[in-house]
């Protein structure tokens, strides 16, 4: 099954949403806080650099766009690990989370090796 962009422009959306709600919901102290925010910035920066691919002016900049996509999942997906270890009574609420992004970095991974011709 293929997603239109603008199913996976809301899908990103809905996945920074995700992250912001489990980021109000992390128990404050100075550890959390601070993977909270790098949390917080790397996966609305996912839906964010989605959208910006989808006005790429070309295929070049539209790989381009998609590969900052893919950094910006792998990075939500390590502070997502590193709050479970530090959260553990968090567990099941992170790893709903992480499968999404885990899923989304997958169609990301696949669009990018289609369009490079691999």
């Amino acid at each position: 099954m293929s997603m239109t962009k603008e199913e996976l422009k809301l899908r990103t959306k809905k996945y920074a949403l995700a992250n912001a709600r489990l980021v109000l919901s992390l128990p404050y102290n100075i550890v959390n806080k601070n993977y909270a925010d790098q949390l917080n910035r790397s996966a609305s920066s996912t839906g964010a650099n989605y959208r910006a691919a989808c006005r790429a002016k070309s295929k070049n900049d539209f790989i381009n766009k998609l590969k900052i996509v893919e950094e910006e999942l792998d990075e939500t997906l390590f502070f997502l690990e590193l709050l479970v270890e530090l959260n553990p009574e968090l567990n099941e609420k992170i790893d709903v989370i992480y499968k999404e992004g885990n899923e989304l970095l997958s169609i990301i991974v696949a669009s990018l090796n289609t369009l490079r011709g691999n």
